[in-house]
C-alpha cells in the first residue's frame, strides 16, 4: 500500500500569508528524485524553488498556476508508489489545513467542551474499533456520554468531536422568532436558512431527507425540493447573466501578478504614510567616466561606481543610513544598499551587504550575480530582504532627472539620471562636461534637510573625486 502524503503551501518568513503557483515542474504521476525541482511558488518579491525531500510522484494536483493560495493549504498528494483513486480521496476529504496564526488556539476554534461544575458519573467504555476522532474521544471522555448513543457524521459513520459537542447539548425546541413565525414543521432539525427558504418558496420541511451532519436539513435540500416541485420560468421570464464589460477594442487586460500587487501596494502605503522631501544636485561626472574608461578588462558600470560612493558617504553621515520602524530608528553600522532591477515581472531591489567594505571590482561581480538572480527568478529570500539604504538609475535609458518613491522601512532612495553635457564653472572658467543629476528623497520623519545636504555634499565629492573609491 502506497503512503500517501498532502503537499501545502509552505511558510516563508513570519509575514508570509499566501503564496501563488507560479508552474508546476512535474506532471501528476510522473516519478521525481530526491533534490528534483517541483514547482516555483511565488511571494511578495520572489520565486522559491520547492524541492523534493523524498523520491515519489504527485498523484493528484490540486493547485493551478496563476492562482494565490494560503499557507498551509493542499496543493498536491504526495506517494511513494501506486494509489488508488479512493486512497487519493479519503485524504483530500479528511485534510485539514493547519492553522498558522498566532492565536494559540490548538482546535482551530472548534468549540471546547462544556466546563463541568461537579463530578460526572464514570462514563461508559469506548468500545475497541469503535471509529471515532481523536478529539472527539477527548470529549466524550469529559462529557461523560455513551458513545453508543451517538450517530458518527463522518466518513463511513465515523464519530467527530462535532457530533459529540451536539450530542453534550441540552435539548431544546427550535423556534423561529420575528418577521417569521413558528411553523408546524419548526421542530424538523433545519439550518435558520433552509427554514427561511422554505417559508419563502411554500415548501414544507417535513419528510425532506437531511444531508446534514446528524440528518440535518440545509439550504441545499429546500433548494433542490423547490426545483423539483415548481415549474421553470418561462423564457421570457428567466433572469439573463450579464456578461463581464467587454476591454475596448484594441486594449489586452492583463491582471496584475502578486508580486506587481505588492509593489502597488508598498508603494501605494510608502506615499500616502511617509512625508517625503527632495534635495537635488548637480555633480559633474567627467572623472568618474574618464577613471572608468582607463580600466583594463572587465569594467565596471557607472552604476557599480556609484553604489560605492553612496556606501561610503553613509559611512560619513550616518543619519541617512537607516531604517524607520514606527518611533524608533535604526541606525546601520554598514552600508547595504539595495539596487534598483527591472524584471519581466516588475521591479526587484536585490541588496549589496556591507558594500562600504568592498571594492568597486567586488560590487561589480556581486551585482552581476544578483541582476542575473533577480530576472531569472533565483533570489533567495535574505537577497532582498531588509537594507539601509536604496539606488535607483534610470540612466541607462537616457533619463535626465527623476524622484524616486522611499522603500519602507528605509530613510532615503537616491535617484540617479543620464550624465549629460552642461557648462559647469571650473577654475574661473566654464566648462561643457558631462553631469549627472541627482535627487535624493528622504523621510522627513527621521532625516533633516541638514543630514540630506551633508550627504549630498559628501555623494558629489566622492563622485567628483573617484580616486577615492578605491
Amino acid at each position: 500500500m502506497a503512503r500517501l502524503k498532502p503537499f501545502t503551501m509552505p511558510k516563508w518568513g513570519i509575514e508570509m500569508s499566501e503564496g501563488t503557483i507560479a508552474e508546476w515542474l512535474v506532471q501528476e504521476n510522473a516519478p521525481f528524485a530526491k533534490g528534483a525541482l517541483l514547482t516555483l511558488i511565488e511571494t511578495d518579491k520572489i520565486t522559491n524553488e520547492v524541492e523534493a525531500e523524498a523520491d515519489g510522484r504527485f498523484v493528484r494536483i490540486l493547485a493551478k498556476e496563476g492562482e494565490a493560495y494560503p499557507v498551509g493549504a493542499l496543493l498536491a498528494v504526495l506517494s511513494d508508489g501506486e494509489a488508488t483513486g479512493d486512497e487519493i480521496d479519503a485524504l483530500i476529504a479528511g485534510f485539514r489545513q493547519a492553522d498558522t496564526s498566532f492565536t494559540g488556539d490548538d482546535e482551530g476554534g472548534a468549540t471546547p467542551p462544556a466546563v463541568q461544575t461537579a463530578p460526572a458519573p464514570p462514563p461508559p467504555a469506548i468500545p475497541d474499533g469503535l471509529a471515532i476522532s481523536p478529539a472527539a474521544r477527548e470529549r466524550l471522555v469529559s462529557a461523560g456520554l455513551d458513545p453508543n448513543a451517538i450517530a458518527g457524521s463522518g466518513r463511513d459513520g465515523r464519530i467527530t468531536a462535532q457530533d459529540v459537542d451536539q450530542a453534550a447539548r441540552p435539548a431544546v425546541d427550535t423556534a423561529l422568532v420575528g418577521a417569521f413565525p413558528p411553523t408546524p414543521d419548526s421542530k424538523v432539525f433545519a439550518s435558520p436558512m433552509a427554514r427561511r427558504l422554505s417559508m419563502i418558496h411554500s415548501v414544507s420541511l417535513e419528510g425532506l431527507s437531511g444531508t446534514g451532519p446528524r440528518g440535518r436539513v440545509r439550504k441545499v435540500d429546500v433548494l433542490a425540493e423547490v426545483s423539483r416541485t415548481k415549474p421553470a420560468p418561462p423564457p421570457a421570464q428567466a433572469a439573463v447573466a450579464q456578461p463581464a464589460p467587454a476591454a475596448a477594442s484594441g486594449v489586452e487586460v492583463i491582471p496584475m501578478s502578486s508580486m506587481r500587487k505588492t509593489i502597488a501596494k508598498r508603494l501605494a502605503e510608502s506615499k500616502s504614510t511617509i512625508p517625503h522631501f527632495y534635495v537635488r544636485r548637480r555633480v559633474r561626472a567627467d572623472r568618474l567616466l574618464a577613471l572608468r574608461a582607463a580600466v583594463q578588462g572587465q569594467r565596471p558600470s557607472v552604476n557599480d561606481y556609484l553604489i560605492k560612493a553612496a556606501a561610503l558617504a553613509l559611512m560619513e553621515v550616518p543619519q541617512v543610513n537607516i531604517q524607520v520602524h514606527g518611533n524608533a530608528i535604526h541606525r546601520f553600522e554598514h552600508a547595504d544598499i539595495a539596487v534598483a532591477v527591472a524584471t519581466e515581472k516588475g521591479l526587484l531591489t536585490p541588496i549589496i551587504t556591507s558594500a562600504d567594505r568592498m571594492s568597486v571590482a567586488d560590487i561589480s561581480a556581486a551585482m552581476a550575480g544578483l541582476a542575473q538572480r533577480a530576472r531569472s527568478n533565483r533570489l533567495k529570500p535574505e537577497e532582498i530582504s531588509g537594507g539601509s539604504f536604496s539606488l535607483s538609475n534610470l540612466g541607462g535609458f537616457g533619463v535626465e532627472q527623476f524622484d524616486a518613491i522611499i522603500n519602507p522601512p528605509q530613510g532615503a532612495i537616491l535617484a540617479v539620471g543620464t550624465a549629460r553635457p552642461e557648462p559647469i564653472a571650473d577654475e574661473g572658467a566654464f566648462r561643457i562636461v558631462p553631469v549627472f543629476h541627482l535627487s535624493l528623497s528622504c523621510d522627513h520623519r527621521a532625516i533633516d534637510g541638514a543630514d540630506a545636504g551633508k550627504f549630498m555634499q559628501a555623494l558629489a565629492n566622492l563622485i567628483e573625486a573617484p580616486e577615492l573609491l578605491d
